[in-house]
């Protein structure tokens, strides 16, 4: 999968932005501020209908124009499909999918997948839990865009539900808001099965690929990284108990929606109680983690600034070589992300993913490119973008 081509309207800082792509690395040299993230920005909101950068849609429409469009070529199999967006905060966004309006913009997920390193991905490690949280939920609706809307379905549920928590607190109690909040119950535990179901099996397929890539990133060998210390990824759900033994494991049986469905309507009249008295609801995807480890110590508050790095660059490789495996090789993003790395690290990141079909490279200056890497250029400034030839 490559894309050939990106054009973008009044999209962040630019006014217009016309490229031309070809497989193979493409470098984009500028200065900080002169526009290059907003370009690959571009590029990963049509992957995920989301930008790594802000949670919301408004920063992404220039200054003083009403709406954003974003329009590229994307190259699959031989077979090319134009994927294009209409972003209008406080209005629907619109998509077109080879010129035919979609019913739904999350109808063009998977046209094209992206992985993205950036300098926001030690977040993923060090950062609290809703970090990766959306990691894990972002590559879920790239590898199965359905689970955008079950996403969507549970994020509703939750909302609603812990509305009438906090107003069926302890001394507000009645017969009737509890009957109320049996029937959310069960809209949570469906929608959460299923979500849940998603991530359990996603990361019992991605916690192989994370001990390899952490590995390979450190360079020390197959299963070990420095010191001798081996990368795990694992899911931590918050039914303790409730939850089936060997779920999320690389080993143990693929997730099971109704056995989900029945443990988590189990642990909610546990802490019935508790959620009463707090007015929050207490189980559920929203509430789990994945758990990142080296060696016996969680990474978050025991790994080092280098290992903390390393892990992060193994969970976007793992993510890349599982994409590969379910389907189209997503096209390689790297924003801004060889000035955060030492020597050793850049290379050994270099060398990884060099053979990629498609690669994109943003840097400030040519020299933070490694040589691997090397091939088309444009350079940025003052609000245009040309290929040096």
């Amino acid at each position: 999968m490559y894309v050939r081509h990106l054009q973008l309207g009044d999209f962040r800082s630019w006014e217009h932005a016309d490229l031309t792509l070809r497989p193979g690395p493409t470098v984009l040299v500028g200065a900080n501020g002169e526009g290059k993230t907003n370009l690959v920005e571009a590029l990963g909101y049509v992957a995920t209908l989301g930008s790594h950068r802000v949670s919301s849609d408004a920063p992404l429409v220039r200054h003083g124009t009403q709406r954003a469009v974003v329009r590229a070529a994307v190259v699959n199999g031989g077979r090319e499909l134009l994927v294009e967006l209409e972003i209008a905060p406080g209005r629907a966004n619109r998509a077109r999918l080879n010129r035919g309006a979609a019913a739904r913009p999350r109808d063009v997920l998977g046209a094209l997948r992206t992985v993205l390193f950036a300098p926001e991905d030690l977040s993923m490690v060090r950062g609290d839990p809703g970090e990766r949280r959306r990691f894990i939920d972002d590559l879920l609706v790239a590898r199965a865009p359905r689970f955008a809307g079950v996403r969507t379905d549970y994020e509703r549920v939750l909302k609603q539900r812990g509305a009438l928590l906090k107003s069926s607190g302890a001394a507000r109690r009645s017969s009737g808001d509890l009957r109320t909040l049996e029937v959310w119950d069960g809209h949570l535990a469906r929608h959460g099965a299923d979500l849940l179901a998603g991530r359990l099996d996603l990361v019992a397929d991605l916690a192989p690929h994370v001990t390899r890539a952490y590995a390979n990133v450190a360079a020390t060998g197959e299963n070990s990284g420095p010191a001798g210390r081996v990368a795990e990824a694992r899911y931590r759900g918050s039914l303790g108990e409730s939850m089936p033994e060997g779920y999320g494991t690389a080993h143990g049986p693929r997730a099971d929606t109704e056995v989900l469905e029945a443990a988590l309507l189990e642990e909610l009249a546990r802490v019935r109680d508790q959620e009463l008295e707090r007015g929050v609801c207490l189980v559920g995807p929203h509430r789990d983690d994945l758990e990142l480890v080296l060696g016996e110590a969680p990474a978050k508050g025991y790994a080092s600034h280098g290992e903390s790095w390393s892990l992060a660059l193994a969970l976007r490789l793992a993510s890349y070589h599982l994409l590969s495996e379910d389907g189209a090789e997503p096209v390689l993003v790297l924003d801004d992300v060889f000035a955060e790395l030492d020597r050793r690290r850049r290379a050994r990141l270099a060398e990884l993913v060099a053979g990629a079909e498609q690669v994109l490279v943003t840097a400030a200056v040519p020299e933070d490119v490694p040589d691997e890497l090397s091939g088309d250029r444009f350079d940025v400034r003052d609000g245009k973008v040309w290929r040096v030839e």
